[in-house]
C-alpha cells in the first residue's frame, strides 16, 4: 500500500510553517485520539499515519530530507512503507546455525504466546539447556560491512559471523550453543549476542540511511564549489551547486547501509551547513556592504 503524502496527512500546503504544521496536527490528534475511539482500528490507523507525517515534517532536517527525496528520504526507501527486507523480514539468512533477530528477551516466541493466550503452560517434551547471553563490541564500519569474531562463552572457541547491515542493540542467536539439557535427551540451549556498536566521529544512521553534514562558506554556498565528503566507502568528492542554501541536504546512492541479501543499500544524506562569518576584516565589511548596497538596486531582482 502506497504511502500518503504527508502535507496531504495533515491537510497543509507544502510551504506551511511549522506553527501551521503543528495547529493541523493537535486537531487531527484529538479527532483520531484511540482515547476517543476506543476500538476504532480505523481511527486508529489515521491516527499513527498522522502522527508520523508530524514527527517528519516538525523536524527540520528530516522535513528538507522529505521535500527533497520524498518517503525514500526519511524511511530508507521502503517501497510504499513496505518491508524493503521482503516477506520474511530477514536479509540475513542463516549462517550455519547462527540467525540474526531481534532479541525479545528470555522467553522464546511460544512461552511469549502462551502467556499471552494461556495455551502451553507446562512442558511439552524433555527440558532444554539454559540460553546463554553475551555481547559484542562492533565499529560502525563493521555493523555497516559486517565482520567476523571469535568469542568465548563458557570455555567454548566460538566464530561469530556479524551479518552486514545490523544495528546497535539487535542480537545473534547460535542454535545449541547454550547450556546442556538437564535430561539426556532435551536439547542445548541457545547462545543469544546483542551487537553494540561504536560511534561514528563523523556519520550517523537512521535505519538504512547514513547522515552527515558538511559546512561550507557562504561564499562557497553563492558561487558553488566542490568538497570532499567522508563516508563508509571512503572520501568522495560531492558537487555544491551555485545558490545552495543552508540545510540543504544532498543524496549519495548506494553508499548507505545494506538492506537485502543482493548487497543493495540505503542512501548517505549529506545536509549543507552555510556557515556565517563572525569576524570580518575592515575589507571584507566593505565588500558585503557594497554587495548588500548594489542588490539594494535592483541588479539581482530583474
Amino acid at each position: 500500500m502506497t504511502k500518503r503524502d504527508y502535507y496531504e496527512v495533515l491537510g497543509v500546503g507544502k510551504n506551511a510553517s511549522d506553527d501551521e504544521i503543528k495547529k493541523a496536527y493537535r486537531k487531527l490528534a484529538i479527532k483520531y485520539h484511540p482515547d476517543k475511539n476506543p476500538g476504532d482500528k480505523e481511527a486508529e490507523a489515521k491516527f499513527k499515519e498522522i502522527s508520523e507525517a508530524h514527527e517528519v515534517l516538525s523536524d527540520k532536517q528530516k522535513r528538507a530530507r522529505y521535500d527533497q527525496f520524498g518517503h525514500a528520504g526519511v524511511n530508507g526507501g521502503a517501497a510504499g512503507g513496505g518491508n524493503p527486507f521482503g516477506a520474511g523480514g530477514n536479509p540475513f539468512g542463516n549462517f550455519n546455525g547462527q540467525e540474526f533477530h531481534f532479541d525479545f528477551g528470555g522467553g522464546g516466541l511460544d512461552d511469549i504466546l502462551g502467556a499471552m493466550f494461556g495455551f502451553g503452560g507446562g512442558p511439552r517434551g524433555p527440558r532444554r539447556g539454559a540460553d546463554y547471553r553475551t555481547s559484542l563490541t562492533v565499529t560502525f564500519e563493521e555493523a555497516i560491512f559486517g565482520t567476523s569474531r571469535k568469542i568465548n562463552v563458557n570455555g567454548q572457541e566460538i566464530k561469530l559471523k556479524v551479518p552486514a547491515g545490523i544495528d546497535d542493540g539487535q542480537s545473534i542467536r547460535l542454535s545449541g550453543r547454550g547450556g546442556d539439557a538437564p535430561e539426556k535427551s532435551g536439547e542445548k540451549g541457545d547462545l543469544y549476542v546483542q551487537i553494540h556498536v561504536k560511534p561514528h566521529k563523523h556519520l550517523t544512521r537512521e535505519g538504512i540511511i547514513i547522515l552527515s553534514e558538511e559546512k561550507i562558506s557562504m561564499v562557497d554556498a553563492a558561487l558553488g564549489t566542490e568538497i570532499e565528503v567522508e563516508t563508509v566507502d571512503g572520501p568522495i568528492t560531492m558537487k555544491v551547486p551555485a545558490g545552495t542554501q543552508s540545510n540543504t541536504p544532498f543524496k549519495l546512492s548506494g553508499h548507505g547501509v545494506p538492506f537485502r541479501a543482493d548487497g543493495d543499500r540505503g542512501p548517505h544524506i549529506v545536509t549543507i551547513i552555510v556557515e556565517t562569518p563572525k569576524n570580518l576584516s575592515k575589507k571584507q565589511k566593505e565588500l558585503l556592504e557594497e554587495f548588500r548596497n548594489t542588490k539594494k538596486r535592483g541588479l539581482f531582482n530583474r
